[in-house]
This record gives C-alpha cells, sequence and structure tokens, in this order.
C-alpha cells in the first residue's frame, strides 16, 4: 500500500536514469555548492527552475516525495522564521539600505530582511530535488562500482551501497509495522490526534532502530565470513563507463560553478544588491 511512499531508488527510462552514477554525484556536489555559496537571486531562481523541471523529466511522483518534502518544508518556515525573530535588521546590514513596509519597532519588517529570506527559500528548492533525484535515479551498485573506479576505496563504496539500499527496506519496515498497529486499533493515521500520532511514531522508531543494529551486525559477520576486504581491488557486475552524456553533464556542473564566480566579481560579493 505504501510502495509509492518508499524514498529509493526507482527504476525508469529517462535521460537522468541512464546518466552515470558518478556524473550524478559530481553533479549534485558541484551545483549545491555552488547554490549554498552564492545569494544571487537570478541564478538560484535558474537553478530552481532547472531543478524542478529534472524531476519532471525523472517521471519523480508527488507521492515519493511527498513526505520528505513536507518536513522539509516545515523545517525551512521555522528555520526563516528564527532567522527574523533573532535579527530582523540582517537583510538592512546585508544590503546597506533600509525600505521599511510595516514598522513595528524591534520587528520591523524591511524589503531587505525579505529579500533575504527569499534568497534562503530559493537555495532549498535549489538543493532538495537535486538530492531526490538522485537518490531516486541512481542503482545503488552502479554508483559504488562508479566510485571505486574514480578513486574511492571499494570498502567505503560498498559501505555507501548497502547505505542507500538499506533506507527503502527501513521505511518499508516502519510502513509495514504501522499498518499492523492500525489493525490491532492503534491508529495513527491523520485521523488521530497530533500527540497521539508521534507517540505511536516513537514506539514505531525505537523498535526499528535496535533490528536495524541487528541487521548490521548480521551483515558485517556475513562480510567478514566471506572475507570482504582481504583483497586490495575487486571487480563489479553492474560498472557502466562513461559516454558523451556523462562528460556532458559534467562539464555543464563547472560551468555552472565558474557561473557563481563570475557572479562573485560582478556582485562585488556573494550578494546581489537590486537596492542599489
Amino acid at each position: 500500500m505504501h510502495d509509492d511512499k518508499i524514498l529509493g531508488y526507482q527504476p525508469g527510462n529517462s535521460f537522468i536514469h541512464h546518466l552515470n552514477a558518478t556524473t550524478k554525484l559530481i553533479f549534485l556536489i558541484l551545483v549545491s555548492i555552488a547554490c549554498m555559496v552564492t545569494y544571487d537571486t537570478r541564478f538560484l531562481a535558474v537553478i530552481c527552475l532547472f531543478s524542478l523541471i529534472c524531476l519532471k523529466i525523472a517521471g519523480i511522483k508527488w507521492k515519493q516525495v511527498s513526505f520528505v518534502v513536507n518536513f522539509i518544508i516545515v523545517f525551512a518556515i521555522i528555520n526563516i522564521i528564527a532567522v527574523f525573530i533573532f535579527q530582523p535588521t540582517y537583510g538592512q546590514d546585508l544590503y546597506q539600505t533600509k525600505h521599511v513596509l510595516i514598522s513595528a519597532g524591534y520587528f520591523t519588517v524591511t524589503q531587505e530582511e525579505l529579500f533575504y529570506l527569499l534568497n534562503v527559500i530559493l537555495k532549498y528548492i535549489c538543493s532538495i530535488p537535486l538530492v531526490l533525484l538522485f537518490l531516486l535515479t541512481t542503482n545503488p551498485s552502479q554508483f559504488a562500482s562508479s566510485l571505486n573506479k574514480i578513486g574511492v576505496s571499494y570498502k567505503i563504496a560498498y559501505a555507501v551501497s548497502l547505505a542507500l539500499r538499506y533506507i527503502p527496506t527501513v521505511q518499508t519496515d516502519y510502513w509495514e509495522i504501522s499498518a499492523a498497529q492500525q489493525a490491532r486499533g492503534n491508529e495513527l493515521s491523520k485521523k488521530a490526534h497530533l500527540v497521539k500520532r508521534i507517540k505511536g511514531t516513537l514506539n514505531i522508531v525505537m523498535p526499528l532502530i535496535f533490528s536495524s543494529l541487528d541487521r548490521i551486525d548480521i551483515i558485517s559477520t556475513a562480510m567478514q565470513l566471506r572475507r570482504f576486504g582481504s583483497k586490495k581491488k575487486r571487480t563489479w557486475y553492474v560498472y557502466e563507463p562513461f559516454q558523451l552524456k556523462d562528460y556532458l553533464v559534467t562539464a555543464l556542473a563547472f560551468i555552472l560553478v565558474l557561473v557563481v564566480v563570475v557572479l562573485w566579481h560582478v556582485n562585488s560579493g556573494r550578494f546581489f544588491n537590486p537596492f542599489r
């Protein structure tokens, strides 16, 4: 019933699915760093639009990411409110101007502060779709083999592969336990009160953590019995070499980083100031 809510690799035939896993990782890291460094609204808006288009191209359904997106939205709202409460004048200090919209003493709202908070929101929108794209379109085994081919130890690569494979397993176990609890009359759906749902979730999560630790111990023992790590190198059944499209996407990532460097010079810093 909850297969469409599992946040893990989903096979597909889109252009993004067919990219090399290492290519997607390089693009994710470089573009995320570029978005975190700059506060140029124009660049952030373009990356936001590009990220959302990529989600559409990959065929990612809203049900698959709704839980994570809603959680991050709540976190982002709390973060923005906290920024405004603790320093409502941060925007005007950054842009060296003051255009008052609502005069309320300490909590005076200015155009500069709202513009700064808009940039913070855009940073979330830039990064979240890219991370979701990577998780939902990347085969863990191919990703591990690609990491190993670019010089990462196969032990670390294999650990990353296991982690990516284990995320959907934990989610599946959670939904199965939740369904079993509700079948026994313990209401955990939206019909129940928020406090009851939180308590019910905690009652599921704690045993799930301990069972996960047991599974980790079993996997570790099984790998040791098979002498995993005794050799310096290993072969990969699912390795895929770089193709032209991978080089082009990697080049695009470096171009975007270069754009940020140019904008830094044009804006004389990280911040784009439309109030000058």
